[in-house]
């Protein structure tokens, strides 16, 4: 995962300054734990994974992002407390988003397997 994260940091320092952060798409569902199968809990265990690894690439791509904003040098101190808060605002709804989307799926997951010791015992 780190490898994957220092590729997609460099490939987000070499791509145009002025590109565009693409947010990504969220996990469509994520499974009832009281229902779901071994399999559908792995394969949203991969999407919850493959959603976080995106957001770190956001993440650090909004931070390349602003400081490239921030480079002008006819930026008052307004626009740059403007430009800062609005590139804190697209981080803390990203990690918000991804951070209820783990809480929704580890919960799931410990229905899963309390569903599991109680069909064993």
């Amino acid at each position: 995962m780190k490898a994957l994260f220092s590729l997609v940091a460099i490939a987000l320092c070499a791509a145009p300054v002025h590109a565009a952060c693409t947010y990504p798409t969220a996990p469509a569902s994520i499974p009832d734990g009281s229902t779901a199968t071994l399999a559908e809990m792995v394969a949203a265990q991969k999407a919850v994974k493959q959603f976080d690894e995106e957001i770190n690439a956001y993440t650090a791509c909004i931070k390349l992002e602003e400081s490239a904003q921030l480079k002008g040098d006819k930026l008052t101190a307004d626009q740059k407390k403007a430009i800062e808060a609005q590139q804190a605002q697209k981080n803390n709804a990203a990690v918000d988003q991804d951070q209820a989307i783990a809480d929704r799926f580890n919960e799931q997951i410990r229905i899963f397997k309390a569903k599991s010791a109680a069909s064993k015992g």
